[in-house]
């Protein structure tokens, strides 16, 4: 009985054991690696540490007192981020002396503002250039027009830097691959600074970094286009002109013709 049995157990704990899994890669993004703990750590640096004083100039101190008055007193710590946009603006980036300032002036725990500057990616806690160049790459600029891996490409080749958060060494660019802009509509697109810049062909992308270039140099040959759509578009509307409302809605006072 028992010569029986075991060899049926050994053939059931073979078909049982587990199969050596298979190694699968799939890349969801092409974007250079980010250290996860160069989101939320600080590392002293020659120009970003607490020694560097920071104060908000007479005319922010000012647009500083206009937004603390939008909030009751004892909630004025809820100015947290419009006081930290403010001192970036000011400074060019979030640095650590900045975020001091703003709790500071809020009478706030700094770890409080540090945290929230260390949440929201649209504070750089380290230095950027001047035009800080942002594509998006998220699926509808991937799909939309040439598609945002062209747009990448092209960023990548007129600057000659990654899209990992690298600036020119002139520091006129920094150049960041980011998610949904929510500009999809008109993708692929670019964000620089506070401006957007839609219907990107390469063409049209080495135009405006150029634009950009001697704009910063000086140079007045070469004019920055407008914010917006870069395809003679005034917004989002069709590019082969209206195709649905064309005519008066049917209704109690307009009916069809052959009724």
């Amino acid at each position: 009985m028992a010569s029986k049995i075991c060899p049926m157990l050994l053939r059931t704990a073979i078909r049982a054991a587990p199969r050596a899994p298979r190694t699968q890669f799939r890349a969801f993004t092409a974007a250079a690696v980010r250290r996860s703990d160069a989101l939320s750590v600080h590392r002293n640096t020659p120009d970003n540490n607490p020694e560097i004083p920071f104060k908000f100039t007479a005319q922010n101190e000012a647009i500083l007192a206009e937004i603390l008055k939008r909030y009751p007193p004892q909630y004025k710590k809820a100015a947290v981020m419009p006081l930290l946009d403010l001192g970036q603006r000011q400074h060019g980036f979030c640095s650590i002396s900045v975020m001091n300032e703003v709790a500071r002036v809020l009478e706030m725990p700094p770890m409080r503002v540090y945290e929230v500057a260390s949440f929201y990616t649209m504070y750089n806690r380290t230095p950027v250039g001047k035009y800080h160049v942002q594509v998006c790459t998220t699926t509808p600029c991937q799909l939309g027009g040439c598609g945002s891996d062209v747009i990448v490409k092209t960023v990548k080749d007129e600057l000659g830097v990654a899209h990992g958060g690298e600036t020119t060494p002139d520091g006129l660019f920094t150049f960041v691959e980011v998610e949904c802009l929510g500009a999809c509509v008109n993708a692929p697109m670019v964000q620089i600074n506070d401006d957007y810049y839609e219907d990107l062909t390469p063409e049209t992308t080495r135009q405006l970094l150029k634009a950009l270039r001697a704009s910063a140099s000086g140079n007045t040959t070469l004019k920055v286009p407008a914010p917006g759509p870069l395809s003679g578009r005034q917004t989002c509307e069709n590019s082969a002109g209206p195709t649905n409302l064309t005519s008066e809605p049917w209704g109690t006072e307009t009916t069809r013709s052959d009724l």
